[in-house]
């Protein structure tokens, strides 16, 4: 009977032991690493620029193992403008206009890295803009026309328009002037113009200026028609 007891306390002892042995081991192992997002770029619409005016705009990602690293990878952005690596800002002024496409590339930091890669265009246009709404055309004794202006920055212009046609002498007579405020990002004011010309063969010249008293700034733009225009009514 004694025997019996004795090992069944034993086999109790055993049991204990090996419940302990199993709870350490499991206290010991390592977590299981969570799992990362995969790495993705914000796929948005960049703002326009102005040229020779500040711009910012940061690109964002998700997903992935910080820190990220920021790239382009084809195409190059204006003359003016840089990314900055560390941080996915697009900042500087630009120097050029025109539609600049690039490819941007950003890799975490697991090992190996994760990438994503999206394609972006920034659009830089002149501050100023003249186009012709109306190319200047004869109409019997008269040339006639109308301009548009746009303004694509943040700040109102103190606007100057000013037509006149040339003739084959080089003498200068009056289409059309106007001077008033053009309101920030105007995206197209018409702007009349015309008058009667004694007979003659005229180029059309538009000239537009622009000031930003507050930023001691002076924008300018021109048109000029391609061909010379010729009057052959008259008196």
């Amino acid at each position: 009977m004694l025997a019996l007891r004795l090992l069944n306390k034993i086999m109790v002892l055993l049991a204990l032991g090996a419940l302990a042995l199993a709870a350490s081991a499991q206290e010991t192992e390592p977590a299981p690493a969570p799992k990362v997002a995969p790495l993705t770029i914000a796929a948005v619409t960049l703002p326009g620029a102005v040229l020779h005016s500040s711009y910012y705009v940061a690109l964002k990602a998700f997903g992935g193992v910080p820190p990220l690293k920021w790239t382009i990878v084809r195409g190059a952005l204006a003359e003016g403008l840089e990314l900055d690596e560390e941080t996915g800002q697009i900042t500087g002024q630009p120097t050029q206009t025109g539609d600049f496409k690039i490819v941007v590339e950003v890799r975490d930091s697991q090992k190996p890295p994760q990438t994503a890669q999206h394609e972006f265009t920034i659009s830089v246009a002149p501050a100023l803009t003249v186009r012709w709404r109306t190319p200047a055309t004869v109409n019997g004794r008269s040339i006639e026309g109308s301009v548009e202006v746009a303004d694509a920055t943040s700040d109102d212009f103190d606007m100057t328009v000013i037509v006149v046609a040339v003739n084959e002498y080089g003498k200068a007579f009056a289409l059309g002037y106007q001077h008033f405020t053009l309101n920030r990002e105007s995206t197209g004011l018409q702007i009349d113009f015309g008058n009667t010309l004694p007979q003659g063969s005229y180029v059309v010249h538009v000239d537009a200026v622009a000031e930003v008293p507050h930023r001691d700034a002076i924008f300018r733009a021109r048109l000029q028609t391609p061909n010379a225009l010729t009057v052959t009514a008259g008196p």
